[in-house]
């Protein structure tokens, strides 16, 4: 793909993205992501022939991020608590920003494909989250707990305050009683 190709693709991407957080899924036509990047019906069509598959691209870069991917920082020997830290932190953030929540619309993007696409995105989470619990567990960094349970409470608490969100108003410190609580589940006191 042409660099110039490329940054078109990221381009409505990101426009399109503002677009599924506010509208949910079942309410973004092509029309809409023409008029929200300025591009003609030709020029969206040959990047992206729907709206599904603009949705699942945002959806495979949203897993490919950095800020989401412990592998990297794991392998340099970075601390677990560190590590930890910092994907609270982000997830805190992003639980506050409800407006920027995709939550409705993959929700709604879930009853039009064969699940086996949501359980695939679901397995890459879970993978992440293991493995850096297991991590910081034969660091010394964490608490030996059961790494199933606290993956959970993790993915399903995060996701459902991200839906619950949009529809009621939620303090600032319960964003972060949600994260203390992790922290207080895996991290050792000293």
């Amino acid at each position: 793909m042409t660099a110039k190709k490329e940054r078109t693709r990221d381009m409505i991407l990101e426009a399109t993205y503002g677009l599924f957080a506010k509208n949910g899924f079942n309410k973004v036509t092509m029309k809409d992501v023409c008029e929200a990047t300025a591009l003609s019906r030709g020029g969206l069509y040959s990047h992206f022939p729907g709206t599904k598959e603009i949705f699942e691209a945002i959806l495979e870069k949203l897993n490919q991020k950095e800020e989401m991917n412990f592998t990297k920082e794991m392998m340099a020997g970075l601390p677990a608590t560190e590590i930890l830290s910092r994907a609270l932190n982000l997830m805190e953030d992003e639980m506050k920003r409800s407006e920027d929540s995709l939550s409705l619309a993959m929700y709604e993007y879930a009853g039009t494909i064969d699940q086996d696409l949501m359980n695939h995105f679901n397995t890459i989470g879970e993978k992440k989250w293991t493995d850096l619990i297991e991590y910081g567990i034969k660091r010394g960094e964490f608490k030996q707990v059961d790494v199933y349970e606290i993956v959970n409470v993790i993915l399903y608490v995060y996701q459902g305050v991200r839906m619950w969100s949009r529809i009621v108003t939620m303090p600032p410190d319960t964003f972060r009683s949600i994260t203390s609580h992790i922290e207080k589940q895996l991290i050792k006191e000293h």
